[in-house]
């Protein structure tokens, strides 16, 4: 099922197909549940394993239009000092100003500015991805899981995703050569995002 309805191609103004009913259900505002909810990353380490972690703070928010993607949005604020990657030394590293220097910019946020489905339950979102003092535009593959009632009477909808950066690009460029060729982190980084929601009531 999916989550936006789409209009027909037709130019006449009659032509509109009538929203379903479930689908148009969804639209509303909703605020994503940090609980429930994992934005992280992978990065390749010393050019043959995989470093994954998570930011344990994050708060963010949805406008869903089950009739227009274009009109839906998407706003999260993530806390860089929640980093975790299993090892303490290492989030200290990411904390410190070799990289996110996150005592000076405690926030990484993401503010959408275009929504479109890409078929079925697929969906991209882009919008401004901002770390540190740079702001650049960031484009996110989502699908959608679908929606339904908790236990709480809480009405949810649930999307997982992913995108790729250079974070060189953001002017996270710390890294150290290796004595076998090449570098200890690569500058490609995936970013992983688990997002369940919660419809505001009222």
């Amino acid at each position: 099922m999916g989550l936006f309805h789409r209009k027909s191609n037709e130019s006449t103004a009659t032509a509109t197909l009538p929203v379903d009913p479930a689908l148009a259900a969804l639209t509303g505002d909703y605020t994503i549940d940090p609980a429930h909810s994992s934005i992280g990353f992978t990065v390749r380490h010393a050019m043959v394993t995989n470093v994954r972690g998570t930011f344990a703070e994050h708060e963010g928010s949805l406008k869903l239009d089950g009739s227009d993607p274009g009109a839906s949005t998407a706003s999260i604020d993530v806390r860089i000092a929640s980093v975790d990657t299993g090892i303490g030394d290492r989030d200290g590293h990411l904390r410190s100003g070799d990289f996110f220097d996150a005592e000076q910019f405690p926030l990484m946020t993401f503010r959408s500015t275009t929504a479109e489905q890409l078929g079925g339950d697929k969906y991209r979102i882009t919008g401004d991805l901002t770390i540190k003092d740079v702001t650049k535009p960031l484009s996110i593959d989502l699908e959608f899981n679908g929606s339904a009632t908790d236990v709480y009477g809480n009405e949810r909808v649930g999307f997982e995703g992913s995108a790729e950066i250079l974070r060189s690009a953001w002017g996270l460029t710390w890294n150290a050569a290796l004595e076998t060729g090449g570098v200890m982190v690569s500058d490609k980084v995936k970013l992983n995002f688990d997002i369940s929601a919660i419809k505001n009531g009222g």
